[in-house]
């Protein structure tokens, strides 16, 4: 399921970039089948990065409330972090959806 984000405006940002950005301890998720969900989306991105070495595009909320998106290849995933192409993190406490392509 492709995600459409809400945001009038989304920054594109490098996954080089993720280590300066800053994300909320809470989760932007406040339902919990919208968490698993995520979860279950998270998964499906890591089979897409391992077996097919394809791209998707993450959209992620920072600290200050602004919405992101960027696009990489997932190689892990667990209960608290996306590990992306080039070993960039990201919480996924902090991603808002995948849109797969």
């Amino acid at each position: 399921m492709s995600f459409i984000p809400a945001a009038a405006t989304v920054e594109i940002v490098e996954k080089e970039a993720l280590e300066s950005l800053l994300f909320s301890p809470e989760d932007v998720l406040t339902e919990v089948a919208d968490r698993q969900r995520r979860r279950a989306d998270a998964d499906r991105a890591v089979t897409l990065g391992n077996a097919y070495h394809g791209k998707l595009d993450i959209y992620f909320q920072t600290a200050d409330g602004a919405t992101k998106r960027v696009a990489t290849t997932v190689w892990a995933a667990d209960a608290e972090h996306l590990t992306l192409k080039s070993g960039a993190m990201l919480p996924l406490r902090a991603v808002l959806g995948f849109d797969f392509y």
